[in-house]
Parts: C-alpha cells; structure tokens; sequence
C-alpha cells in the first residue's frame, strides 16, 4: 500500500507559500508526509546582491519555510528564467518523483502571467507521467515506482491568466484555521518580500497573500479564507474518481457544482438512430 505522501512542485521560492501552504499544512496536520521542491533558484530576485548570493539567501529562507510547515525541501535543478521545458529538466525532476513517491501532486496552474510558473507545470506532469517508466532514465539513476498519483493544479498569482481572466477552480479548501502558520512560512522569504516591494510595487507582501485566499474564500461561498484547486486527468496517473485531497481533508474541502457541470460543456448530442427506407 502506497505511502500518504505530497510533493509540491513550483518554479520559484514563495510560490508554494503564497498558493499552496494551507493546503499543505492541512495535509500534514492529516498525516501526509510533506517534500517541497522551487525548481528555480531564486537567483534573480535581488536589485543589490550578484546571482550566487541571492540564490544562497532564496534557498536559506525556503528552508526556514519548509521547516515551519514540516516539510522536506529538495534542491532547485535550475535558475530564474530559465525553467524550460527540456528532457534535461524533465530527467532530473523525474529522478525526485521516483525517489519521494507522492500519492499527491500539487502544481502550478497551466495558465499565469509568468513563463516559469508554467514551464514548471509541463515539467511536473511529464516527471509523474514517466514515474513507472524503466526505459526513461533520470538524471541521476532512480529506479522507476508503479504507485498511483493525482494532480491538482493550484491558481494562478493574481487568480487570473495572461489574459486577464479569472480563473475558478474546481475545488476549495478551507485554510482560514492555518491561515496564521501560512503567512508565517511565507514571512520568512524576507528578501522576496524587498524585491516585489521595488519591483511589482507590492506595498504589503503578506497581506497581498492574505487578500487573494480571502477572494477565493469569498468564491467558495463558504470559507472565510481558502485556496483553490483543479484536478488533472486521471489518464496516465490514477484511476478516474481518485480524489485523495478531498478523502484526506474531509470537511475542510469542497467542489464547485458549477465546475464539474462546465467540464461536459459542448459535448455533441448522441447520434440519432436513422431509419432506413427499402
């Protein structure tokens, strides 16, 4: 029986914590074990420090943030910007699925204002999708595991795509009981904070955070404070009604009525069976 664990997968320090943190701790507090992995190192968020300090500084204070959630935090295989999606980045990320063995995935979503965020997605759907493959090879050597998956894509920063649309999900979690441990894990990317001061004009880093899970709370209908999710197809990871986040959240999660119906939009009326006149 495969092991309750989560693997988060984003491009950059901080993305986990601003999108995904409650739903992580909440899985942890459920007896989930919890791995991290930025596949970006930070290197770039600096208007002072060269690149090697501030991937130093990015990785240090993604560990504290690991820490305070409980969690595992995996190397960076790359730098800022230049997540793309290569076999080269495909192999190394796929070397870390094999070795941690999620049950669940957490990823960025297909659609944001950022080209890494959704480079980082491509590359962690590909690294599930080839888990149980022996003639893929990782970089280094992991041996393949058969063990099923399932995918939840977080939303976008901001919760709209490139194209200014809103984003819905699918489902909603409710982290308004974690939301003070998930502003703490992402208080401790103190130099983040800085760089989006100057740069994306950010006049408070944490209470931006904290309005986004508001807004989404406030689309649940329910939550004071939650996050958002969309579920991967099943095909090539899991059976098709897997929904191991809602099975270990229970009352703390709930589907959109609304998004399901919408998946079956535009489907084409049966075929009509034709009489045929001799």
């Amino acid at each position: 029986m495969s092991k309750s664990v989560a693997l988060a997968v984003v491009a950059h320090p901080d993305d986990i914590e601003f999108m995904m943190a409650g739903t992580l701790i909440l899985l942890g507090r459920a007896g989930y074990k919890l791995h991290l992995i930025n596949l970006a190192s930070g290197c770039c968020g600096s208007m002072e420090e060269d690149r090697q300090k501030t991937a130093s500084r990015r990785l240090a204070e993604a560990q504290d943030a690991a820490r305070s959630m409980g969690a595992k935090l995996h190397d960076p295989i790359g730098d800022d910007l230049e997540i793309f999606y290569s076999k080269e980045l495909v192999t190394r990320l796929a070397a870390v699925v094999r070795v941690v063995r999620p049950t669940i995935m957490l990823v960025p979503s297909p659609e944001d204002y950022m080209e890494d965020h959704m480079s980082a997605n491509r590359l962690a759907i590909s690294a599930a999708f080839v888990r149980g493959m022996p003639n893929f090879l990782t970089a280094p050597p992991r041996n393949p595991t058969s063990q099923d998956v399932t995918i939840y894509h977080a939303l976008p920063y901001g919760l709209r795509d490139g194209m200014r649309r809103i984003v819905q999900p699918g489902q909603y979690v409710d982290i308004t009981s974690v939301l003070s441990e998930k502003r703490e894990a992402l208080a401790c990317h103190r130099s983040q904070k800085e760089w989006l001061d100057k740069t994306q004009g950010l006049d408070s880093y944490l209470d931006t955070m904290e309005n986004m899970s508001a807004e989404v709370g406030r689309w649940s209908s329910v939550y004071e404070h939650a996050e958002g999710w969309r579920r991967h197809s099943h095909l090539g990871f899991c059976s098709e009604n897997a929904d191991p986040l809602s099975k270990a959240l229970g009352e703390k999660i709930h589907g959109s009525v609304a998004y399901e119906r919408d998946l079956d939009q535009g489907m084409p009326e049966p075929p009509r069976q034709h009489r045929h006149f001799s």
